[in-house]
């Protein structure tokens, strides 16, 4: 291994744990930004040649002129199904094709026809089709405006902050200076002579950060567009950032930045990069909720602006006691260093409108296998086969439930994967096989930089097929990651995808088994002597610069990755498949988390917002290292770390290797009986989170989401990021504050009523409860009118409790009956979508009968597991109780009723878990 790379290594390891914000470039520093950023509203040089539009039953395409440079663009406007519109700008005729992002879309998005309307020498108007929606087009300047009715939904370019910087040839390079005038189209070059000198600028063809240069081929080529949003003051989206849930103007600041990078423990509250990039973003108000889907996978800024930024309560309070008309309003800008623009303006009108049609366009979240959703050990680093064996008996011995064990790098052979280190892990089968004995699992990471070895059968084959990454001088592209130096395969290639996908084959991957799943890290990819720690932009990808590409990397990491899982099994098993780098479609793939955390409080507390913004673009299975990765946590934070992530969609523990362990067990029989009492709560759930998982497979929906998707229209919740709901029915408010003896929760809902799932307490919705806490205390609420599956008998890891039985809680409501859902399969393959093998049964509660109806009569799975248990809060107390069964027999059902909490509880009704039946309370 290099020496340089040691004394880099030495110093991530010696315990300075901060990042280094010197590493990463600010707006200013990257010459297309600051190039952008430049230019002042209102000044728009492009205008729409409404001579040349057409119209088709699919499109309008019509041509834009800059009038400044008389460079033509070609717009393309789509009417989508589903109430969406796409806007294409590219340039008329380019020196060479630009960059367009496939495989994102799961297919061409199917359009509808658009009408015209009316049509004069200022623009057009079209027809939308719904509900009086329509689009006018304007001229001079060119300008776009979505509306319904009277109401302005959306405006493109109406700030003039269109930008699009056409391909050229470099003049001071030219050997003939016509050579320029013959390279461009002849319907520009014909252009009068008039049109102005186009200015060099610094960073334009070539730029320096710190000793790394960008050689630039292409030039300039970067596209920016503006969207402004009347009546909106809340936007959310564009992860990934350590920030709040709702997004901050970005006025005297630097925009949020969309690249992705391996930032080494990140600053919270600023709009830095960090590992993923999913470019959409939310806005909602009481009235709609729309979506901006930008797909370009290039290093992209997002400026926001508003005009009651800075406004205090008290100030817009003055406005309307004034009677002040300005409408509320938001700006987003989007800058890209290069590709087209290619945008999809979801218009909603309600929250889950916006997830369906997103969901339409990139697909929903993989369903994963229910261990997935269970509880994960893991750290860096489980030092040998003896030592995952004592973690393994060390949970039995303390009686917490889990999953998966997971090994990081040093399980292999110096950082080659795919292998295993022949001394520590000799045998990993025998490792594999006492797991699988139990019903566990195992993780093993396997890394996208291969290290650059003739002896390793992986580099040698990737060299061989040419499936390595260029530099801009042809040669294998090469860099510092864990194993010294290594190679990057070029997973944009398909052919490269399919290989590595075979390489997870049981006799290519030697010891690995059926219960050895996998992780992707430092997939953005992380270049530890690259410029910001990553790739070279002028490195290749076929025809295409690194440039074009970068943030699409990862996405083809994971996606060729759980390929390879799937396709070892014969297509038969489900995979689950980690990364830390992520686009807009990677929620197809399997699970996501937020990189590399520390022991702290702020850190506990910004995983909810962190985990939610992910969860509103379609990556529901998404959470944070428990614990912290960097740095000790306190017993306590450990505590409520656990406590926290027990209610976050992917609950996993891992630590740095120069941390001190911190197995569950560790921190006293105190803190050890707290953290198996949360663990033991998360596996009692298990059945509500893989229902909940498999309506967002099948719709988009988030599972972890913020209050405002359920509640629009109360603006309290519209920046509520300290709580958040679990499907619409469980509330949690996790206390994140050290030494907290109280926490107040906001519970939603006019009319609504709420009941503590440990007390059984009923509270009334809309107001603020303080609650006091304990150190065993987690405020979780279940919203009256809902019925939630939980297994209380709680084993040693889910697939032992597969036939267990199953009590239902049933929470009553004032306003309406109580429904909810039961879904049962075989956890773990597709046979639930293939075969139709699944059991999906509506569970309600009116007029004091309790039933359960088949969903899917058309499926066909049948379940062990029976009803043992009913609790039913806020009852009456009945005089007797019957079970109808579907074969018509009736039998009385032993009750027990607790005046005090109101809570009836009906013991042992013994109905099978598929079938259909009926509780009559009478």
């Amino acid at each position: 291994m290099a020496p340089v790379l040691m004394l880099w290594l030495a110093a991530c390891l010696a315990g300075t744990w901060a990042v280094d914000r010197g590493n990463f470039k600010t707006c200013d520093q990257s010459a297309f930004c600051k190039r952008q950023r430049a230019l002042q509203p209102g000044q728009s040089p492009y205008r729409a040649l409404l001579e040349t539009m057409e119209l088709t039953n699919i499109k309008l395409t019509l041509q834009l002129i800059n009038d400044n440079n008389k460079v033509h663009l070609l717009l393309e406007l789509y009417r989508l199904q589903g109430n969406m519109t796409r806007v294409k700008i590219n340039e008329l005729k380019p020196l060479k094709p630009r960059y367009e992002v496939p495989d994102v879309l799961i297919q061409e998005p199917p359009t509808e026809p658009l009408s015209l309307l009316s049509q004069d020498e200022n623009g057009v108007v079209l027809s939308l089709g719904v509900e009086s929606q329509r689009v006018i087009v304007s001229a001079r300047p060119f300008r776009l405006d979505i509306m319904e009715g009277h109401q302005v939904l959306m405006s493109l370019n109406s700030r003039g902050l269109l930008a699009f910087e056409h391909l050229r040839m470099r003049k001071d390079t030219q050997a003939d200076p016509d050579a320029e005038k013959e390279a461009q189209p002849a319907d520009q070059a014909e252009e009068p002579a008039k049109e102005e000198e186009e200015k060099v600028e610094e960073g334009m063809w070539e730029e320096t950060f710190k000793s790394h240069s960008d050689g630039k081929p292409n030039g300039p080529s970067s596209i920016s567009l503006d969207f402004s949003l009347p009546g909106v003051e809340h936007v959310y989206g564009i992860p990934e950032h350590a920030d709040a849930l709702k997004l901050k103007t970005t006025e005297g600041g630097d925009p949020y930045r969309l690249y992705n990078l391996d930032v080494f423990q990140y600053e919270l509250y600023n709009p830095m990069a960090l590992y993923g990039a999913v470019p959409v973003m939310l806005a909602h108000n009481a009235q709609r909720t729309t979506g901006i889907f930008w797909l370009n996978a290039a290093e992209t800024w997002v400026d926001i602006s508003s005009n009651t930024a800075g406004k205090t309560v008290f100030g817009k309070m003055l406005d309307y006691v004034q009677g002040s008309n300005e409408t509320p309003q938001t700006d987003v800008r989007w800058i890209s260093e290069s590709g087209i623009i290619d945008v999809f303006i979801m218009l909603g009108p309600t929250p889950r409108d916006v997830f369906s049609q997103y969901a339409s366009l990139t697909g929903t979240q993989a369903f994963p296998p229910l261990a997935g959703l269970a509880y994960h050990q893991c750290r860096w680093n489980y030092n040998d086969q003896e030592d995952v064996q004592a973690v393994d008996a060390g949970f039995d011995q303390h009686d917490i439930p889990y999953d998966f064990i997971w090994l990081d790098i040093e399980h292999t052979d110096g950082k080659r994967y795919f292998t295993w280190d022949p001394h520590k892990f000799a045998t990993p089968k025998d490792m594999l096989q006492s797991l699988m004995d139990k019903k566990r699992k195992m993780v093993a990471i396997v890394d996208p930089h291969i290290k650059v070895d003739s002896n390793y059968k992986i580099h040698n084959e990737i060299r061989s097929k040419g499936f390595y990454i260029k530099n801009k001088d042809s040669g294998d592209y090469e860099g510092w990651c864990w194993p010294g130096n290594a190679g990057y395969p070029d997973f944009l290639n398909p052919e490269m995808r399919a290989w590595w996908a075979s390489m997870f084959a049981y006799d290519q991957y030697e010891g690995s088994m059926e219960n050895l799943y996998t992780w992707n890290d430092m997939n953005e990819p992380s270049v530890f002597n690259g410029p910001e720690v990553t790739m070279h932009k002028d490195a290749m990808h076929g025809a295409w610069e690194h440039r074009d590409v970068h943030n699409l990397y990862g996405f083809y990491v994971q996606m060729a990755t759980a390929e390879g899982l799937i396709q070892r099994s014969g297509g038969v098993e489900r995979p689950f498949v980690l990364t830390r780098a992520f686009f807009a479609g990677s929620q197809r793939y399997g699970a996501v988390w937020t990189g590399d955390n520390a022991a702290e409080w702020d850190h506990l507390k910004i995983s909810i917002p962190m985990c939610l913004s992910l969860g509103l673009v379609g990556i529901s299975l998404c959470g944070a290292d428990v614990g912290g990765f960097f740095k000790s946590p306190s017993s306590e934070l450990l505590v409520r770390w656990y406590q926290t992530g027990a209610y976050q969609p992917f609950f996993r523990a891992h630590a740095h290797l120069d941390t001190p362990r911190r197995e569950p067990w560790l921190f006293g029989p105190e803190n050890t009986a707290l953290i198996r009492e949360v663990v033991r709560q998360r596996y009692a759930l298990l059945p509500y989170w893989y229902q909940l998982f498999y309506h967002a497979h099948h719709t988009g929906d988030p599972v972890m989401r913020p209050l405002w998707v359920e509640y629009p229209q109360d603006a309290a919740t519209f920046a509520m990021d300290d709580q958040f709901l679990i499907g619409r029915d469980l509330l949690v408010h996790p206390v994140t504050e050290e030494g907290a003896r109280g926490v107040t929760a906001y519970l939603p809902g006019k009319g609504e009523v709420w009941f503590d799932v440990h007390t059984f307490q009923k509270h009334n919705g809309a107001q603020n409860l303080y609650i006091p806490v304990t150190m065993s205390s987690i405020p979780v609420f279940q919203r009256g009118g809902s019925i939630i599956p939980r297994k209380l008998r709680v084993r040693r890891s889910s697939a032992c409790m597969e036939q267990d039985p199953y009590t239902l809680y049933v929470a009553l409501s004032p306003q309406r009956a109580a429904e909810g859902e039961l879904y049962i399969d075989d956890g773990h393959t597709f046979d639930f979508d293939k075969k139709k093998e699944f059991i999906h049964r509506r569970l309600s509660f009116s007029t004091n009968v309790l039933s359960s109806r088949n969903l899917a009569p058309d499926s066909q799975f049948s379940t062990q597991s029976w009803i043992e248990r009913i609790v039913i809060l806020g009852a009456s107390k009945p005089s007797k109780v019957i079970l109808k069964t579907a074969d018509g027999q009736e039998s009385q059902v032993e009750f027990e009723f607790d005046a005090s909490m109101s809570v009836l509880t009906l013991r042992k009704p013994g109905m099978n878990a598929g079938a259909d039946w009926s509780v009559v309370l009478q």
